[in-house]
């Protein structure tokens, strides 16, 4: 049984530690926003609040970027779209990828059919009892630390080879997981081979392992929601990796902060049939010494209907140190980051709520205004 709206106790644990999610709650026929999903003001995302006009560097995401003419006599200008989006909104779309479309679809579907298991059949992967440490269910970002949830469920899978991800991913979607995690990667060394160029570097297989050491394919799952105006998908965040690849449904509901102009603008991405969406992490801002934005997005929900989406995170091994690259800083005349160990940037990224580009403090060299 759902528990009442204004037990809040009941309801974490409902939803949090039994694994009932929101899906749980939209199930059992919620018809109102419980207080603990009503974001403040500040944080709510009012789709009709303000009408952007369209520039250069917006159009770069409503427009995708077709990948297979870096073959062709377009090279050089495709080569700067990329380049220029990373230095700007942090996000672009591309088409023409090497992920098949049919892959795609696939991803979509698989990632319904989990979370439309019982609860008890997502519960097994909950983070304290899940049979593998590779596989995680739950809900929200950080619910123990938040002061309003996020209006999501999600199942986590970390790759370390083949064999461990078919014998321990969920058996619902590990085949095409594997498989979008396999294509997308192909596609992240090329796009990191152009950023690295753009900076005068070069991207060794060494230097592209240690920067993508560690990937993760997650599952996001948004339920319909009775006051999607007083929630979230996901709050403000950049992500803390190096590259973001991120599939999403034709629903949309994806926004990204402008960081130039007036202060609180934000785009939506248009889903585009067949485009995967792009965005730098906090670790490629680092490395590039500020050159390249980590991008702050967030999600909004909807009443209308359900939304998945399915991101492929490619982030340092724990054990890496990332910092400014040594050429970079001798050009600039100073180091905007200082160097750090990406497994303390992971336990400060994951030991607090979401809070906009907040977690690249922790990398902030004081002495570098």
């Amino acid at each position: 049984m759902t528990p009442s709206i204004d037990e809040s106790n009941a309801l974490f644990d409902f939803v949090v530690q039994k694994g009932n999610g929101v899906k749980g709650l939209v199930d059992n026929g919620i018809k109102i926003v419980p207080e603990r999903y009503i974001q403040p003001p500040k944080e709510r995302i009012l789709i009709d609040k303000k009408i952007i006009n369209s520039n250069d560097d917006i159009d770069q995401v409503l427009l995708a970027i077709d990948l297979s003419k870096l073959h062709g006599p377009e090279h050089d200008q495709v080569v700067g779209t990329i380049t220029k989006a990373a230095e700007t909104l942090g996000f672009f779309q591309v088409i023409n990828h090497g992920v098949t479309l049919e892959l795609l679809e696939s991803l979509k579907g698989a990632a319904h059919n989990f979370f439309a298991q019982p609860p008890m059949e997502k519960a097994v992967y909950l983070k304290e009892v899940s049979p593998s440490p590779l596989v995680k269910y739950g809900t929200s970002f950080v619910p123990e630390k938040e002061m309003a949830l996020e209006w999501k469920d999600y199942v986590s899978m970390m790759y370390t080879n083949d064999d461990e991800a078919h014998a321990q991913w969920p058996p619902q979607c590990k085949d095409v997981a594997l498989e979008y995690l396999k294509s997308s990667t192909k596609m992240v060394r090329i796009l990191l081979e152009i950023l690295f160029e753009n900076l005068g570097a070069t991207l060794d297989e060494e230097k592209f392992e240690s920067l993508t050491g560690l990937k993760m394919v997650n599952m996001n799952f948004y339920p319909s929601c009775p006051n999607p105006e007083l929630t979230v998908g996901v709050g403000r965040h950049s992500d803390m990796g190096t590259l973001t690849v991120l599939l999403q449904d034709g629903i949309g509901g994806l926004y990204v902060k402008l960081e130039q102009g007036v202060e609180d603008e934000w785009i939506e991405i248009p889903p585009i049939p067949g485009a995967l969406v792009i965005n730098v992490g906090d670790t490629m801002q680092i490395l590039s010494n500020g050159r390249y934005k980590s991008a702050e997005h967030r999600v909004r929900t909807t009443s209308s209907e359900s939304r998945v989406s399915v991101p492929l995170f490619a982030t340092p091994k724990p054990s890496e140190k990332i910092g400014p690259l040594p050429q970079l800083v001798e050009s600039d005349g100073v180091a905007h980051y200082k160097q750090v160990l990406f497994g303390d940037y992971m336990k400060n990224f994951f030991g607090k709520a979401h809070e906009g580009k907040k977690s690249l403090d922790f990398a902030q060299n004081d002495d570098s205004a």
